[in-house]
């Protein structure tokens, strides 16, 4: 056992060099966004719960009840740790702690059910870093934008919060705006990924979460141009014109770049609330049958499919609201 705390060490001092020397060749690494505190603070996590699943099940018969009760335990510290590490470093690692925590079908219970708490308590960016954001990227301060600008957003991502606001014209918008690191730490993040999923690999060859690295390699650009979200958008409205029901916001792009995207504000409840659709006597039967209309056509009739329905994504209304980015099928 000592032999294999002594290759957990070594594999964890190899990732934190080969993540620093990587990311210092190549002109990545900046020490005001990617010091050695979050480095340090990812390689921790990933060393203490190697070494707790290393360590915790040796001296138990494998198979027994014992075994069973131990092994549900260090899931659930382990699964504590590694969404408190999502928290800290924010940004990419909620975007991969959120999708973590949809995987039910591959993961234990006690990791699904503690990094839910992702979709629902994201880290928000302050009054002045969305100022900051739109100063950069529109050219103008908020109040020469906006007759009113909600200082609380209506809801905060891993990647982006968004803010109800009011146009000198009049119209009503909704706010889409990148959390301002976002964009420079997510390339280094996921190298910083990859390289420990590496290291864990070597001490357990059964850990294939490989693909889920390469997944974010591929997808986490197209997230991070809000331009491609608002195209995907006129296209997924286009696309289903057809359902009287469905009402996608209309972008508007005078005001949107990669950072920043306005779009129609639409009211409603999110699609699981029941309580809100009884309240406004929104039939819950009618709005489950509208979902499966809207998303068979975009599975077998289209292939492009949005790919984030979670509950804040679509609102019910007197119309089915379908919000937030839009991208092709994976398949």
């Amino acid at each position: 056992m000592a032999r294999r705390a002594l290759k957990l060490a070594s594999w964890t001092s190899m990732a934190f060099a080969a993540s620093g020397f990587y990311l210092y060749s190549n002109k990545y690494l900046d020490p005001n966004d990617f010091g050695a505190v979050r480095v340090g603070r990812a390689v921790a996590t990933t060393a203490v719960i190697s070494y707790d699943y290393l360590t915790s099940l040796r001296s138990v018969p494998y198979g027994s009840e014992e075994y069973a009760q131990l092994r549900s335990e260090v899931h659930l510290r382990s699964a504590r740790r590694l969404c408190e590490l999502c928290c800290a470093n924010r940004g990419t690692f909620i975007k991969v702690g959120q999708h973590l925590a949809a995987l039910d079908y591959l993961l234990p219970q006690e990791y699904t059910s503690t990094l839910k708490v992702l979709h629902s308590q994201a880290p928000k960016s302050s009054m002045q870093e969305v100022s900051q954001v739109i100063r950069e990227d529109l050219g103008k301060e908020i109040h020469d934008l906006f007759v009113s600008f909600d200082d609380t957003p209506m809801g905060a991502a891993s990647l982006a919060q968004v803010h109800k606001a009011v146009l000198h014209d009049g119209r009503t918008v909704a706010v889409k705006v990148q959390h301002p690191k976002v964009q420079v730490q997510s390339s280094k993040d996921i190298l910083l990924m990859e390289v420990l999923v590496l290291a864990v690999k070597q001490l357990f060859p059964e850990f294939e979460f490989m693909w889920l690295v390469d997944e974010a390699k591929k997808n986490l650009p197209l997230e991070l141009d809000f331009l491609n979200e608002g195209r995907n958008a006129e296209k997924v409205a286009q696309m289903l014109k057809h359902f009287d029901f469905l009402k996608v916001p209309q972008i508007y792009w005078e005001l949107s770049t990669k950072r920043v995207l306005l779009m129609e504000f639409l009211d409603g409840g999110q699609v699981n609330d029941r309580d809100y659709m009884e309240r406004n006597k929104i039939d819950v039967n009618e709005i489950s049958r509208h979902l499966g209309k809207i998303y068979s056509e975009m599975i077998f009739v289209n292939g492009f499919v949005h790919c984030d329905p979670h509950p804040g994504n679509v609102l019910a209304s007197w119309v089915l609201a379908l919000l937030c980015w839009l991208l092709p099928a994976p398949y």
